[in-house]
C-alpha cells in the first residue's frame, strides 16, 4: 500500500501539470472504486481551477477555486499517470487541463477512493477528523508523542501505526524508524524514556525525508506520476531483509503480527 512518502511524491509529481490549471474535462470511467465516485464530481470539477496541491496523512488533496477539494487515496495499487499514450482498463478517472494535459487515476485493485469535500470543512471530513499530527510537522515532537503514549502498554510499533497518534505512518517506515532509533518494536510505548522518544521522533522524520527524496518505495504496483519507480527500497535497513545481516552483523528477524510483517534486529533494538 502506498504510504506517506509515496503519496507525497505523487502530489509533488502532479504539481507541474495541475497547479493553476483549469480542468476542461472530468470523466469517471466506472461508477466506483472502493466506494462510489461523488455523483456530481463532473459538474463540480469541470471548469474549476486547481489552486493548490497538498497531502494529509496518506491522502492527496487538490484544492480548487470553487471552494471544493478533491481528496484521493491510492489504496493498495493506485497511481496517477500523466499523459498516458493509451487508456487501459484500470484508468478509472480522467482529468484534462486547459493546457491539453491528461491525467489518469489508475487502480487495478480498486481499493482507492475519490471524494469531493468543501475545503472549509476538511477538518471535519470523516477520514481527517481524528488524525494525529503530521510526522514531518513541528506538532510531532517528543513532547506530543510522549503525551500520546503515556500509560500505554501496547507495543510501540502498533502505537505508531495508530493514525490517531501520528498521521500517515505505515509498516515499512515504522520498521525502519524503530531500527534507526534502536527501539524494539514490541517495547511498551508508555515505558520509553524521553531521550529515546527524542531519538525516535528524529528517526521518523529522517526516514520519511530520505524516502521522499528517493521517490518512495516500489513494492508491486506503485510508480510516480512520471512512470518512475520509487528507489528507497535500496536503502532499507531491515524491512524485507529477513535473514540478512544487520549493520551490526546480527541477522535481521521477521515476526508476523496482525497480517503485517515486522522486521527488526534483536541486538540493535532494545
Amino acid at each position: 500500500m502506498p504510504e506517506l512518502p509515496e503519496v507525497e511524491t505523487t502530489v509533488r509529481g502532479l504539481v507541474p501539470v495541475l497547479e493553476a490549471r483549469r480542468l476542461v474535462s472530468v470523466e469517471a470511467r466506472r461508477p466506483d472504486l472502493r466506494r462510489a465516485f461523488p455523483v456530481d464530481l463532473r459538474q463540480r470539477l469541470t471548469g474549476a481551477r486547481i489552486t493548490g496541491l497538498r497531502r494529509r496523512a496518506k491522502y492527496g488533496l487538490l484544492d480548487t477555486d470553487r471552494g471544493d477539494t478533491l481528496v484521493f487515496h491510492l489504496g493498495m495499487s493506485g497511481r496517477w499517470r500523466i499523459d498516458p499514450g493509451e487508456l487501459g482498463p484500470h484508468d478509472h478517472l480522467l482529468l484534462e487541463t486547459d493546457e491539453g494535459r491528461r491525467l489518469a487515476l489508475n487502480d487495478p485493485r480498486r481499493f482507492g477512493s475519490v471524494d469531493l469535500v468543501a475545503t472549509a470543512a476538511l477538518d471535519d471530513y470523516e477520514a481527517f477528523a481524528k488524525l494525529g499530527p503530521e510526522p514531518l510537522g513541528e506538532a510531532f515532537s517528543a513532547d506530543t508523542l510522549g503525551a500520546a503514549l503515556r500509560g500505554r502498554s501496547a507495543p510501540i510499533k502498533a502505537l505508531l501505526l495508530d493514525q490517531r497518534i501520528v498521521a500517515g505512518l505505515g509498516n515499512i517506515y515504522v520498521c525502519e524508524a524503530l531500527h534507526m532509533a534502536g527501539i524494539a518494536p514490541g517495547r511498551a510505548g508508555g515505558r520509553i524514556s524521553r531521550p529515546r522518544l527524542t531519538r525516535l521522533v528524529e528517526a521518523v522524520k529522517a526516514v520519511l525525508v530520505a524516502a521522499i527524496e528517493a521517490g518512495g518505495s516500489t513494492l508491486r504496483d506503485y510508480a510516480r506520476p512520471d512512470g518512475e519507480l520509487g528507489y528507497f527500497s535500496r536503502q532499507w535497513r531491515v524491512y524485507g531483509r529477513e535473514g540478512e545481516a544487520c549493520g551490526c552483523g546480527a541477522p535481521i528477524r521477521r515476526r508476523a503480527e496482525g497480517g503485517r510483517s515486522t522486521f527488526f534486529c534483536t541486538f540493535c533494538q532494545r
